[in-house]
């Protein structure tokens, strides 16, 4: 039997949408949580392929793993910076067209990234781990116990924003401001923050006139442990422009917000819909370390990366032509059946499990991934010492998700804590 065509939408068969209609990047996909089908479709049947026309324009999609670690690994054929139009699909975000060094090449991409790296080593992880714990136990000791209450809001907002303060040094009075600015940099208009692009740059250039205070108190002060300190005292970075490093400060708000904030939500949703996991994990709390990256596979908080192409290319017999956008779809990567077995489960126990794509590769990798994973590791140990039953964190009504490409996350997760 025939299928009927159907046009593009974020409630149409994906099997009856016709292939060369076909557009992932549709916001509403990811509000609906409808996009799976399209994108299992696209790893079978054009796993390379060309949209002509969306609202952010003609790009390739690349959905399975191995082409995807292809284009991260190879900056010399498809580049990051921003002039090029940068590392998200959307092409008219003022804010994400900033200068920062996640969008820049090499050479200057390095010394840029060097600057800041220090903050998230090791040494300086352990430093972290105590404050972080005592800020996580204090969350989690008072969270209510059955009685309805919003996750997103309760934990992982909390959280994140406490991290993100304790980075920056930044006020903490005013430490909301970080998760409003990352928020309003990623998203999408018409999605609730903001109605029109031309809404952004006024709410952005808030941020910047804040960031450029906390740089001009620190550049004259002994330099400090906190991120802007360090790129105000780094000789490879004391003498950014004040664009270049307005776009840095942005950079690691949303790398420290979105990334954490919505595995936490996306656990605790992970572990409601596979209850036999969640079981496995109270019985052997050992397993935490892995839980967390296998999380962190599943809920794969940033669905894509942006690269354009440097050169004319090729990939499984797509021709790339030199300037076009190449999208790497890690959300689909991440569930590719010929490299992850049964990849739409959560396995808390798989076999390389940090093997995932959530944080990039090459050198674009999260370049703050250990302490994402040092942040959920702490929940989870804080949250099964004082809720060790198995679904004793409840889910109890669907997720509201955000209506974002760039962003797979949660605006509220209704959750009771029974006692």
């Amino acid at each position: 039997m025939s299928v009927q065509p159907q046009e593009m939408s974020s409630t149409a068969d994906a099997y009856a949408v016709p292939l060369n209609k076909i557009d992932v990047s549709l916001p509403e996909l990811y509000r609906d949580y409808t996009f799976w089908d399209f994108f299992k479709r696209l790893r079978t049947e054009a796993p390379v392929h060309y949209c002509a026309d969306s609202q952010f324009g003609p790009y390739w999609s690349i959905t399975k793993y191995e082409d995807i670690m292809h284009v991260d690994t190879h900056p010399e054929l498809f580049s990051s910076d921003n002039r090029d139009g940068g590392i998200t699909i959307m092409r008219e975000n003022a804010a994400g067209s900033l200068p920062m060094f996640i969008d820049m090449d090499p050479p200057k991409h390095d010394d840029q990234r060097a600057t800041v790296s220090p903050i998230v080593a090791p040494e300086n992880l352990a430093k972290l781990e105590k404050l972080i714990r005592e800020r996580t136990h204090s969350v989690v000791q008072n969270l209510p116990v059955d009685k309805e209450f919003n996750w997103v809001e309760e934990v992982s907002i909390d959280l994140t924003t406490k991290m993100l303060a304790t980075l920056f040094d930044f006020p903490w009075e005013d430490r909301h401001l970080l998760t409003y600015w990352s928020d309003v940099t990623t998203t999408v208009p018409g999605a609730g923050l903001i109605d029109k692009e031309e809404e952004r740059m006024p709410i952005m250039q808030k941020c910047a006139d804040y960031m450029t205070r906390l740089w001009n108190e620190r550049v004259n002060s002994e330099p400090g442990n906190d991120v802007i300190s360090m790129l105000a005292h780094s000789d490879k970075t004391r003498n950014m422009s004040p664009e270049e490093f307005f776009g840095n400060c942005l950079l690691l708000i949303v790398g420290g917000n979105d990334t954490t904030r919505n595995s936490m939500t996306g656990g605790v949703v992970a572990m409601n819909e596979y209850p036999d996991q969640y079981r496995k994990l109270c019985e052997n709390p050992k397993l935490i370390r892995s839980a967390v990256s296998e999380i962190i596979r599943w809920q794969t908080p940033l669905p894509h990366m942006r690269r354009n192409a440097s050169v004319d290319t090729e990939i499984r017999g797509q021709k790339i032509k030199k300037g076009d956008k190449v999208i790497m779809w890690y959300v689909s990567g991440n569930r590719d059946e010929e490299v992850i077995e049964r990849p739409d489960e959560l396995i808390i126990d798989r076999k390389n499990v940090r093997s995932h794509l959530s944080f990039g590769f090459g050198i674009h990798r999260c370049v703050g991934n250990r302490l994402a994973e040092m942040q959920l590791r702490i929940l989870w140990e804080e949250l099964l010492a004082r809720f060790p039953r198995p679904g004793q964190i409840e889910v109890v009504g669907q997720p509201r998700r955000v209506m974002n490409p760039f962003v797979k996350g949660y605006e509220t997760l209704p959750v009771r804590i029974r006692a």
